[in-house]
């Protein structure tokens, strides 16, 4: 059996993805069902071979498809100083893409 993954860059953030994995990333450009491609693999493995990038490793790309976008969790920021009536909340969500990681390689 085959285990592979890889260590990719996604939207300034690094993960480690494998083929059939699911992820939530920072929003991507793209509507459902299209399909991106992910040049800037810093690590990649398979069967115990390890190919490592100073700092890509060439000829690899990560394709993934996009399941959806979302909206995250709300974050609720409320600040508050005593005795001087200062009050203030806001809330935010994160605009978020669902992809699923296609093909390694």
């Amino acid at each position: 059996m085959e285990h592979m993954f890889a260590i990719v860059t996604i939207a300034g953030k690094q993960y480690k993805v494998t083929t059939g994995e699911v992820l939530l990333v920072d929003k991507l450009d793209g509507k459902a069902g299209e399909t991106v491609q992910f040049d800037h693999v810093l690590l990649a493995s398979a069967d115990g071979k390890t190919k490592v990038g100073t700092p890509v490793v060439s000829g690899i790309t990560v394709k993934a498809k996009i399941v959806g976008q979302e909206q995250g969790e709300k974050i609720e920021v409320r600040r508050y100083k005593q005795k001087v009536r200062y009050r203030r909340h806001i809330g935010f969500r994160a605009q978020l893409t669902r992809i699923e990681i296609v093909s390694i390689g």
